[in-house]
């Protein structure tokens, strides 16, 4: 193949996968990949001379979606010119000092501002034309809607959303396959939406990160000054740094390592020239400015050898190709696995066992595979799913390949349903483990949920089992007694709705009066109106409410249960949105269930673990050394006696 050849065929792939990234919110390749193509074709423009029509190298970023207004950019916005090497930022820097900040990894919006009130709100696109988002832009969580400033003001930045908002979001979400990929993804979803209340709903901040025009204002000739001047007008501004060549990097070794903890996604740093004056004459090229170069961090990677792709289905039927690898030590942990995404991916990369491959961890956090050194190509797609040997089939969805179990009966679907229904925040059956529920199916004691209710009819076959006899079979029984009393949102928890977890089915309930035959007969568009949750969760709660099958088990398994008749209280969700850690002893509440109930009345929602995505940790031992105490000071979390807890609840009624 030569250079001419080469340059059509990497022009294509990049351009595929531009489409894919910026129009469909999706990945076809790994930026590390990406990243290597596009290299590839610039060194190639740059020995023959020859640059094609349509080349990624001269355009930026892909057209505007149809379903939004376009709008054409006052200014070209342009995409920045990259190194992975500090070396180039000192000798970029020079002589002048520069500003140092996150490159953020979400979606890039320009702000007009006329009379001191927002005007418009225009999303990248293309770099020339945009899609007009101007209603979705005035529910940003932070974005001033009305400023000081009289004259017209337009600024560019990124619109995200931080890693603690999407595990809240995807946390809600129950099934497995709906969560969404990244925070990116979801973020660009959120920001373009036709119904501003769904962008609300996703907490979606703006960070401001370059001012494109301010009349009449004197900024001294400085960069830095006109953060400061946004600052005061109430934008936030991404995190900047005022740098010397000498400098910069220890300047980029302070960004290095913030970003292990930073909760904003970030793919690299932005270095501009802080006089405006000589950045500006420095012009730009067809495609990059040079006043500003995009610093990407320099993956840290390993080789290793491939052992086996493992293929693990899901309750949906998707088998997913995950690759396991001799272990290697990355960003300082151990690293042994990495999902393969899809069969697109896989076939790309030519994946054989016994294969040397690169590996590294995308944006310093998710293992990924870079590259493979030996190409053998010889792992093969299993004709059968791993579980229950029924036939597979390769769907193409826009491109991407897919692997899926076709048997319905598969009784991995089956366990994992199972499973589900009888865990703790189900149904709470005790001796049911996934193991036991596999030996029950095999034997077909269990088709349904409500033949669980009848395992007493086994008895016999069941005490003579191995790891059974008389004493776990009464402990069974027991726990099935127990079970037949139960709760409405533990009951539609259990049933594993997609995208239904345990505060959603909560958010159900509620938002219902408790009702289960307005929820079975509701309309989409009257659970998208649930505060919380939205189009797409509507659209499953009704396929599976209007799926014949799953109402005729329904009703089954509602002949074995007894609900809870339960009043709708009539609290004030003063912590709608808020997720409470509990730990240690409690004083004013009889115990801790039911200092989670007064939460959870209240709107807010109660997790075993302290994360990002924790907005309280209540411990009445507040200056303890306890793990829980020590992660949220490291995370900067409040820690709330149960004093504090009532003052911050009576407070928030007012």
């Amino acid at each position: 193949m030569n250079q001419i050849e080469r340059m059509r065929e990497l022009s294509q792939k990049l351009a595929e996968a531009s489409k894919a990234y910026y129009q469909e919110d999706r990945e076809i390749m790994s930026n590390y990949e990406y990243d290597a193509l596009y290299d590839e074709l610039q060194r190639l423009e740059e020995e023959s001379g020859v640059v094609l029509a349509g080349s990624p190298t001269v355009t930026v970023g892909y057209k505007a979606l149809e379903s939004l207004p376009k709008e054409r950019h006052d200014a070209p916005m342009l995409s920045l010119g990259k190194t992975k090497e500090r070396s180039e930022l000192v000798s970029f820097a020079d002589s002048h000092d520069v500003l140092i900040s996150w490159k953020l990894d979400g979606l890039t919006v320009v702000l007009t501002y006329k009379n001191g009130l927002l005007e418009k709100a225009v999303t990248r696109g293309n770099g020339e034309i945009g899609e007009v988002i101007t209603n979705n832009a005035k529910v940003f969580q932070n974005i001033p809607l009305r400023i000081s400033y009289q004259g017209e003001l337009i600024l560019r930045g990124e619109a995200v959303i931080t890693y603690s908002e999407f595990e809240k979001i995807n946390g809600e979400i129950g099934e497995a396959d709906a969560k969404y990929k990244n925070p990116r993804n979801l973020c660009s979803g959120s920001v373009r939406q036709l119904n501003n209340e769904i962008t609300a709903k996703r907490h979606v901040r703006f960070y401001a990160f370059a001012l494109v025009k301010a009349e009449n204002v004197d900024f001294h000739n400085s960069r830095k000054e006109q953060f400061e001047w946004l600052a005061n007008q109430g934008f936030d501004v991404v995190e900047y740094r005022l740098a010397s060549a000498a400098q910069v990097e220890e300047t980029v070794d302070y960004f290095a390592e913030k970003i292990l903890h930073y909760d904003i996604p970030s793919d690299g740093l932005v270095v501009t020239y802080d006089d405006i004056a000589y950045g500006q004459s420095l012009g730009r090229t067809a495609k990059f400015p040079r006043d500003s170069i995009a610093f990407k961090w320099q993956d840290e990677i390993r080789e290793t050898r491939l052992l086996e792709i493992e293929w693990s289905p899901s309750r949906t039927g998707l088998i997913n190709p995950i690759a396991v690898f001799e272990p290697v030590e990355l960003e300082g942990t151990t690293v042994s696995r990495a999902s393969v995404h899809n069969l697109s991916i896989m076939k790309a990369l030519k994946l054989g066992i016994g294969d040397t491959v690169k590996v590294y961890k995308a944006n310093m956090i998710i293992p990924q595979i870079a590259e493979n050194l030996t190409g053998s190509d010889t792992v093969r797609i299993p004709e059968t799913c791993p579980v229950c040997a029924g036939k597979t089939e390769i769907r193409d969805l826009n491109g991407v390949q897919t692997l899926y179990c076709t048997n319905e009966q598969c009784s991995a679907k089956k366990i994992k349903s199972f499973t589900l229904f009888v865990s703790r925040d189900a149904m709470n059956i005790e001796g049911l483990s996934e193991a036991t529920l596999e030996k029950f199916i095999a034997r077909g004691f269990i088709h349904s949920f409500a033949d669980i209710f009848h395992l007493d009819r086994e008895k016999e076959a069941i005490v003579e089992m191995e790891g059974f006899g008389e004493k776990s079979y009464a402990n069974l029984m027991q726990s099935i007694r127990q079970a037949r009393h139960t709760t409405l949102p533990r009951l539609i928890y259990s049933l594993g709705i997609p995208n239904i977890g345990v505060a959603n089915a909560k958010l159900l309930c509620r938002h219902f009066d408790y009702d289960l035959g307005r929820i079975r007969s509701a309309a989409a568009e009257e659970i998208a109106e649930v505060e919380g949750l939205g189009e797409v969760i509507a659209a499953s709660v009704c396929a599976y409410f209007s799926d014949a099958v799953n109402r005729e088990n329904l009703d089954a398994l509602l002949c074995e249960l007894e609900l809870e008749q339960v009043q709708a209280a009539e609290y004030e969700q003063i912590f709608s949105g808020k997720t409470f850690v509990i730990t240690g002893s409690v004083t004013h509440f009889t115990n801790r269930n039911e200092l989670k109930a007064y939460i959870e009345e209240r709107g807010g929602k109660v997790t075993g673990s302290v994360s990002r995505n924790t907005d309280y940790l209540i411990n009445n031992d507040v200056n303890s050394a306890s793990s829980k105490n020590k992660k949220a000071r490291e995370l900067e979390i409040p820690i709330l006696s149960e004093a504090d807890f009532l003052s911050l609840a009576e407070g928030s009624d007012k």
